[in-house]
């Protein structure tokens, strides 16, 4: 939710574990939907990992330790997919890769190494050194930075997140940041219904 559910209970004046519940049970509908959808992504599209966590000293990005990888997927100009991941090796990322996004596309990238060997997977890969640049003309990462910004904008109000719930809320913020435009009051309400077991 865009508030914490601590300031939900005090604006309506109800228990926190009623809200809770309540908060807890539109983000399991959300990521039920999220599961079940088998969309493949295509055309001009950007992937990227980012780590998301409290602020701790030390190493930052790759490698940072307590943080939490998440790979996501964004195609331009239309949606994007995110997923808690164990790692970040190739093997991981790849496979996620050609779960996601038909064959034939564009894959814009950063020049992490994991991502070498996509054009063998059947992609065009284009890759941009960040350490250099920012964008090399139409090859940019930018669009699935922005998602990573917006997340984590939104996240941080939250005050931590326990990793066993993270993915609710990753899901969460994919969800809106997919319906952005659009009103998403009924789609929740379409979710939650459908999380509702039919009678015979």
């Amino acid at each position: 939710m865009e508030i914490s559910t601590r300031k939900i209970a005090r604006q309506l004046s109800m228990s926190y574990n009623a809200v809770y519940k309540a908060v807890n049970t539109i983000r399991m509908a959300i990521l039920a939907h999220a599961e079940d959808a088998d969309i493949l992504l295509g055309g001009e599209v950007e992937i990227d990992e980012s780590y998301f966590g409290g602020r701790r000293k030390g190493k930052r990005g790759r490698g940072a330790a307590g943080k939490v990888p998440v790979f996501g997927i964004l195609e331009r100009d239309s949606i994007v997919s995110v997923q808690v991941v164990p790692n970040v090796r190739a093997e991981t990322l790849l496979d996620l890769t050609v779960k996601k996004v038909r064959r034939g596309s564009i894959v814009y990238t950063d020049r992490y190494k994991a991502y070498d060997s996509l054009m063998f997977c059947g992609y065009r890969h284009l890759a941009v050194d960040h350490q250099t640049r920012f964008s090399r003309g139409k090859v940019y990462i930018n669009g699935l930075e922005g998602f990573w910004s917006y997340a984590k904008e939104r996240l941080m109000k939250h005050h931590g997140i326990s990793p066993n719930k993270f993915p609710l809320y990753i899901k969460e913020m994919e969800f809106r940041y997919n319906n952005r435009n659009g009103d998403i009051y009924p789609i929740i309400v379409k979710y939650v219904c459908d999380l509702v077991p039919k009678r015979e």
